[in-house]
Order: structure tokens, then C-alpha cells, then sequence
């Protein structure tokens, strides 16, 4: 049984454009989110990882699920997977970069190759549905 890493990620598109951000001192673009604490749901997890990243606030009731996805994990050990659990949601506040986020950008598919391979499977399933150019 392969080692999984239980991630969460927001997917929001702005002008058919994906929101990314990429962390102080890295150079690889990653969808927001991350890993749920102990005990914490979905929207939990996801509620505080885009307030830690991004200071903006998830709206309630506004949740919804977009798709799971898996793919090896970017910089682990070959056969390290991560399990990405997608939703969509509204939000409040103005998006900017907090905590350890250097940098926010709305990508293009074009620049698909410009993030994790997980999110690769995730950027597929958006222009695939139409969602983004």
C-alpha cells in the first residue's frame, strides 16, 4: 500500500484563469489548500488553509465538491502519492498573499506544466468541463 498524503484544495477561476499560488523560496505553482488537522472536516481544513494563505474567508453554505484526484507526490519519494480532495466555493474579503505564500496568479491551461502533477490531473478536469482557456 502506497503512502498517501491527504491534501485539500479551492479551486477558483477568475476570466477562465485557475487560481495558484507558489510558496517563499520555491518555484513550482500549487492549486490553495493543504493538509486537514486532527478531527478536522473538509471544509475545516480548507476554511483555514485558504485564511492562512490567501486572508480570505471561505462563505459557508457556498461548499462545493469538485473531484478527488491522485498523482505522485511533487519532491517526495517515488511511490509517495498525494490525494487531492477538490471543491469550489464563494468567497469574502480580497485575495492577497499571507503566511508563507510569496506570490498569487491566475494560470492559464497553458501553464499547466508549471504545477505539481496532481494538480496536472486538475487542470485536465477544468478544461475538459470548460472552465479554463
Amino acid at each position: 500500500m502506497p503512502n498517501v498524503i491527504d491534501k485539500l484544495a479551492w479551486i477558483y477561476i477568475e476570466n477562465k484563469r485557475l487560481l495558484c499560488t507558489r510558496s517563499k523560496g520555491k518555484d513550482t505553482w500549487y492549486i490553495p489548500g493543504g493538509k486537514r488537522e486532527p478531527a478536522e472536516t473538509d471544509w475545516q481544513a480548507l476554511r483555514r488553509e485558504v485564511k492562512e494563505e490567501l486572508d480570505v474567508e471561505l462563505r459557508p453554505g457556498s461548499i462545493k465538491f469538485f473531484g478527488k484526484f491522485e498523482a505522485q507526490a511533487h519532491g517526495k519519494a517515488e511511490g509517495i502519492l498525494v490525494r487531492m480532495t477538490c471543491y469550489t466555493a464563494e468567497f469574502a474579503g480580497t485575495i492577497s498573499a499571507s503566511s508563507e505564500i510569496e506570490e498569487v496568479c491566475w494560470l492559464p491551461y497553458a501553464d499547466r506544466e508549471k504545477t505539481s502533477l496532481v494538480d496536472h490531473l486538475i487542470f485536465d478536469a477544468l478544461k475538459e468541463k470548460n472552465m479554463i482557456d
